[in-house]
């Protein structure tokens, strides 16, 4: 509160209590009594971060959401920085932590997978994960998060046309809690990973991916059947167990390759079923005169 005061505006102070059992949440009761701008929300359980934040988007009233981690290792002070962001023509920043107060352990695969998915989605971020964001309501209104997709909202955001930036933040040594971070977390990430691309990218047309691929299997194994086709027929030698191996593999080609067709016709058959018009645009924003 004393880091909003100086920026003169209206704001709320909205917590997520997801499903803590350490006292936060009668803590959290006694700074609500106390203070009429804060409101609260307790889940049931902790249903990971991905529900907390979507919790949050969803209760929160601002056309500017900034959140910070309940670990106090983000400094508050530096909310002015990211409206000051905000107001220069991005839509979502990020925070880097370019110093962070943390052990190696967490660090490490951090990095990796940082550079990884800098590698996968051609968006030049040094943190993606970083809680410290700040977002225009209409990337929130535009997101769908489950899972644990919050890793990778800057991606959806920026493949959907938003305008994502990063500034350097203050990062401090963690005081309370542990980090659950670590080398698995990369592993379970990056095969998140691969489904935010499916349905950012091939949601839309899955016979692109399906079709793409059965196209490039069927061909493959019509090219292995066409050279024992050559082999039996024209040149008269006989398949026996020397070309059992590719004649197992053509056929497996041409099943696989099949297959990828059809489920891509199915794709496409089920989308088009559930086709809603809004899906296939974002907009910025609209100038109108009145009827």
């Amino acid at each position: 509160m004393r880091a909003l005061e100086p920026l003169s505006l209206d704001y709320e102070i909205l917590f997520v209590d997801d499903g803590s059992h350490d006292g936060t949440f009668p803590r959290l009761q006694q700074i609500f009594l106390a203070d009429p701008r804060v409101r609260v929300i307790a889940l049931r359980r902790n249903f990971g971060k991905t529900a907390a934040l979507v919790a949050g988007f969803s209760e929160s009233k601002g056309s500017t959401v900034i959140t910070l981690d309940g670990d106090l290792q983000d400094d508050p002070a530096e909310i002015g920085r990211f409206l000051q962001s905000l107001d220069e023509g991005n839509d979502l920043t990020v925070g880097w932590k370019r110093r962070r107060q943390d052990p190696l352990t967490k660090r490490l695969p951090s990095k990796l997978f940082n550079a990884v998915l800098r590698l996968l989605s051609g968006l030049q971020l040094h943190d993606f994960n970083c809680g410290f964001k700040a977002y225009r309501r209409e990337v929130l209104d535009d997101l769908r998060l489950y899972g644990d997709m919050h890793r990778f909202i800057p991606v959806v955001a920026a493949w959907k046309g938003y305008r994502v930036g990063e500034i350097e933040v203050v990062h401090h040594p963690r005081r309370h809690g542990r980090s659950k971070f670590g080398a698995g977390r990369v592993v379970s990430g990056l095969v998140d990973f691969v489904r935010v691309v499916f349905l950012t990218r091939y949601m839309q047309q899955p016979l692109r991916l399906f079709g793409t691929l059965g196209v490039l299997l069927f061909t493959l194994g019509l090219i292995g059947g066409i050279y024992l086709a050559v082999l039996k027929v024209i040149l008269g030698q006989s398949i026996g167990l020397v070309h059992l191996p590719l004649l197992l593999l053509t056929v497996l080609l041409l099943l696989f390759g099949a297959m990828m067709l059809a489920i891509g016709l199915i794709g496409e058959m089920q989308r088009h079923l559930d086709y809603r018009s809004s899906d296939e645009y974002s907009i910025r924003t609209k100038l109108e005169r009145d009827a």
